[in-house]
């Protein structure tokens, strides 16, 4: 029993100095859950020349083109994730990469799943930023990573026609 206690305890301290580690170099982790509550991968967070990286290491998707957005408020409630809110967009734009009225600050290219359901590839939001400004993942107390079941097509105001939303992963400062 004293052994399984003091296992659980180390556990929990190496993950807390991994999660101060990678909060202190500037990178965050979010962990990406489907509509089960399951998770299906991660996604590593990271400043970016011009805007946020984010590395995504996902499985169990349909194989093909999907839409990554960042939305609004910090909550992944399944199956339908619209507790995450709409796309983060506080500078009120319309929708779409190549709208001439957008982008939403969450807009970003699209991602290919392979035939396998994985997919292993970084996204750059050039809309985004990791501070203190208003287009940061942090405002606001968070955002969240959202996958759609198909690809954005960059235009359509509000969401760009990607379809539901599959998987989620809440975005916070550690």
């Amino acid at each position: 029993m004293m052994k399984t206690v003091l296992g659980m305890t180390m556990g929990v301290s190496l993950a807390c100095v991994a999660a101060m580690q990678l909060s202190a170099q500037g990178m965050v982790h979010v962990d990406i859950k489907d509509a089960q509550g399951k998770s299906i991968g991660m996604a590593m967070l990271s400043k970016a020349p011009n805007g946020v990286s984010i590395a995504l290491d996902v499985k169990g998707l349909t194989p093909g083109e999907h839409a990554l957005h960042v939305h609004m408020t910090p909550k992944c409630e399944g199956p339908a994730f619209t507790s995450a809110g709409g796309h983060f967009n506080p500078m009120a734009k319309k929708h779409g990469m190549k709208n001439p009225e957008g982008p939403h600050a969450g807009d970003m290219n699209n991602f290919m799943v392979a035939a396998d359901g994985s997919a292993k590839t970084t996204v750059v939001a050039p809309g985004l930023a990791m501070g203190t400004e208003a287009n940061s993942i942090f405002a606001n107390g968070g955002t969240a990573l959202v996958i759609h079941a198909k690809g954005d097509d960059m235009m359509t105001d509000p969401a760009g026609a990607a379809g539901d939303r599959i998987a989620c992963g809440v975005i916070t400062k550690m």
